[in-house]
């Protein structure tokens, strides 16, 4: 199987960034890694090996990017509002560095956004934030609401809320896009989301169903047996889904 290291330092992030692509074309998929994960998590647990027929056969090819979650929305050693400014500058990495990387080395017009659980989160935000440069979310495990504790897991914003988490809350900002474009825009998207029937992001995945049905917005639910929330189910809806 091709695998490609790649690293760079970001002028948004203003500091070095790695990523791992698999495969030699088809399908360019943008993989963002879990909670406070590495880009290299993707493969540890198994999941390239799970694509591994997709990958070979040159259906797929994987760009598996690494996150910022230390000193950004998972960091205590900062204010929330600057937490929240600095996932925007993520965000411009993904977009103004990363995306035109994937487009440079695999230009193939249909592009995918993929995540597990924390990075569930970053794939549907951004894809619903920029609806225009994909056309597939599978989003597995995901939580959609990060300014209300959930379980164990707590507020990311600790009780702060501003105009900029807002935009960055996908049950917060979609129930509330009115404007045509926008909703054809997200019409055309494929969208997969599943999630496991005890796991603590449940509601807050059927919440973001509930909004997009409301858009008319086509989607695909598929509720999983227990809390399915580890690589080893991860493994089995990848090659399901992807």
């Amino acid at each position: 199987m091709h695998r490609n290291y790649q690293k760079w330092f970001s002028p948004h992030l203003q500091r070095d960034m790695e990523l791992l692509v698999f495969g030699h074309g088809g399908t360019p998929v943008l993989v963002f890694p879990a909670r406070r994960g590495r880009f290299y998590d993707y493969e540890d647990w198994g999941l390239v090996e799970a694509l591994g027929d997709k990958i070979e056969n040159g259906w797929l090819q994987l760009f598996c990017v690494d996150s910022i979650d230390a000193d950004g929305l998972y960091s205590r050693r900062v204010p929330p509002n600057e937490r929240v400014q600095r996932h925007e500058q993520y965000e411009r990495y993904i977009l103004e560095e990363v995306v035109p990387f994937m487009h440079c080395t695999n230009p193939e017009p249909f592009r995918m956004v993929h995540g597990c659980s924390f990075g569930a989160y970053h794939a549907v935000n951004i894809a619903l934030r920029h609806p225009h440069l994909f056309n597939k979310v599978v989003a597995l495990s995901g939580r959609y609401d990060l300014s209300v504790p959930v379980a164990e897991f707590r507020d990311l914003f600790d009780g702060y809320y501003d105009e900029t988490i807002y935009f960055h809350t996908p049950n917060h900002f979609l129930p509330n896009i009115h404007e045509e474009h926008a909703l054809a825009d997200l019409r055309r998207m494929q969208l997969v989301l599943t999630i496991g029937e005890e796991d603590p992001f449940l509601e807050s995945t059927k919440a973001l169903s509930q909004a997009l049905q409301m858009k008319q917005v086509d989607h695909e639910l598929h509720y999983w047996q227990g809390r399915a929330h580890q690589a080893t189910d991860w493994r089995k809806m990848v090659q399901l889904y992807l």
